[in-house]
């Protein structure tokens, strides 16, 4: 072969391997598909979830995911409702509460991320033993009435044996994200906190974490995924590779240590020291707070329920397969 002829040969070659390594980047090139989630608090709670951001999951999944903090479960279903979100994410009793409405199209959950209540009980006083019982007479801010923190704290409560409005009083006047702030401000005895808020009322000297709600509460489907019928039917694999995305962050989490963690999601939390990150993310990793897989498992529906109904906001029974869809998590993890 002359010299032209293999020249030829090299360069044909060379056009074909350009061609082929550009068909095998243009998955990468693609264009992302814009998904709004609105999120019911920002928290470190949801470390999961701002691991799979910032490890580049949903990337890797298509998505480009736009967080909206909507400050509270009934804005939540809201944005939901009108459009203004694709996914909502908040406790899985603001679908309930549609379901028995009796709404046609009302979402269903189709994955969890926490598996018990993240909120720890802040008074202005430390106690190195807490008894529980020593919250008798005294005023406690909850959040909303028929929200789920809430109602666990109300569950807790009953559970050693105090009575709301009897033993225990609750001032649910003041919105979820201004309770920090009324607390701080003398409104009330105790206030229940989301993390990092606890850490930084401790750190301010402003008030002391006494005890968790999650760990008194027991395991519940506490925050959860959930979208309308149609939206998971029209939509069914991109909410896949959604649910795909907040899987991996998952097992990021648990198969990770609470300093790796902490670096992983520090971006969410910018204003919040590393060190602060790193304590929260153990104390969740203590409690068992981070579900490990995102399914809902039935026993822990049941308990939902039997604390909506201790709460009197849940007065029929609910069966779990018309509130959740466990079908694309196990696809994630099959």
């Amino acid at each position: 072969m002359n010299m032209r002829k293999m020249l030829a040969v090299l360069l044909a070659a060379a056009t074909l391997t350009a061609v082929f390594t550009g068909c095998s980047r243009q998955p990468q090139d693609k264009e992302l598909v814009k998904v709004t989630v609105s999120e019911v608090t920002h928290s470190i709670f949801y470390a999961p979830m701002y691991a799979a951001i910032h490890n580049g999951y949903f990337e890797d999944a298509g998505i480009e995911l736009e967080l909206v903090n909507a400050g509270g479960a009934d804005k939540v279903m809201t944005a939901l409702l009108t459009d203004a979100a694709d996914i909502g994410f908040a406790g899985p009793e603001a679908v309930i509460y549609v379901y028995a409405q009796g709404k046609e199209d009302y979402p269903k959950v189709f994955a969890q991320l926490t598996a018990c209540d993240g909120s720890f009980l802040v008074g202005r006083q430390p106690v190195e033993d807490f008894d529980w019982q020593s919250l008798k007479g005294s005023t406690i801010l909850p959040g909303r009435k028929g929200g789920i923190p809430y109602m666990t704290l109300e569950y807790c409560l009953n559970q050693n044996g105090m009575e709301v409005g009897k033993d225990v009083f609750f001032d649910d006047s003041i919105a979820f994200n201004a309770m920090t702030g009324a607390f701080i401000a003398g409104t009330g005895d105790y206030v229940t906190v989301f993390e990092p808020g606890a850490t930084d009322l401790e750190m301010q000297g402003k008030g002391y974490i006494l005890a968790s709600i999650g760990e008194e509460g027991g395991r519940v489907p506490y925050t959860t995924y959930f979208a309308n019928q149609q939206f998971l039917t029209e939509n069914s694999g991109l909410v896949q590779r959604f649910t795909d995305a907040i899987h991996r962050g998952q097992q990021f989490v648990v198969n990770s240590d609470a300093h790796t963690v902490a670096q992983a999601i520090a971006p969410s939390f910018a204003d919040t020291d590393i060190a602060v990150i790193e304590t929260v993310v153990q104390r969740y990793k203590d409690i068992g707070a981070f579900s490990e897989n995102g399914i809902m498992l039935k026993e822990d529906f049941d308990r939902l329920c039997a604390i909506l109904e201790n709460a009197g906001e849940l007065n029929s029974k609910v069966k779990f397969e018309d509130i959740v869809d466990n079908s694309f998590v196990q696809k994630a993890i099959g």
